[in-house]
């Protein structure tokens, strides 16, 4: 009688050990999706610097139509090429999180449901 008092023991313990540990992974998931969308808000405005300032030095390109303009707007146009990079980079890092995110919530439940 002692051994299934004793097992059923060590079951509730091991239980709210693993309830524990996914409740610590997703609330550092959900860290690190805050993080994550926070960057993502700078870079965007970021972005929307680096185009416009793509799309004016594209217009004195055409405009003058000098070697000196044509560089400018060459690199204006590869910073924004490199946020927009960034940016789909941290939008692809947010999936991945949210999908973590959606798998330990699930665990959760049946973790939950089977108590």
């Amino acid at each position: 009688m002692q051994g299934a008092i004793g097992g059923s023991v060590a079951f509730t313990l091991s239980s709210a050990m693993a309830r524990w540990l996914l409740e610590r992974r997703l609330s550092d998931v959900s860290d690190r999706l805050k993080r994550q969308r926070g960057e993502l808000q700078v870079i965007d405005e970021q972005l929307a610097f680096l185009a416009e300032a793509a799309d004016e030095t594209r217009l004195r390109a055409l405009v003058s139509e000098t070697p000196l303009a044509d560089r400018e707007h060459h690199e204006a146009q590869k910073h924004a090429d490199a946020m927009a990079r960034q940016r789909a980079a941290v939008l692809a890092s947010i999936g991945e999180l949210e999908r973590a995110q959606d798998e330990l919530l699930d665990k959760l439940v049946m973790e939950s449901r089977s108590r």
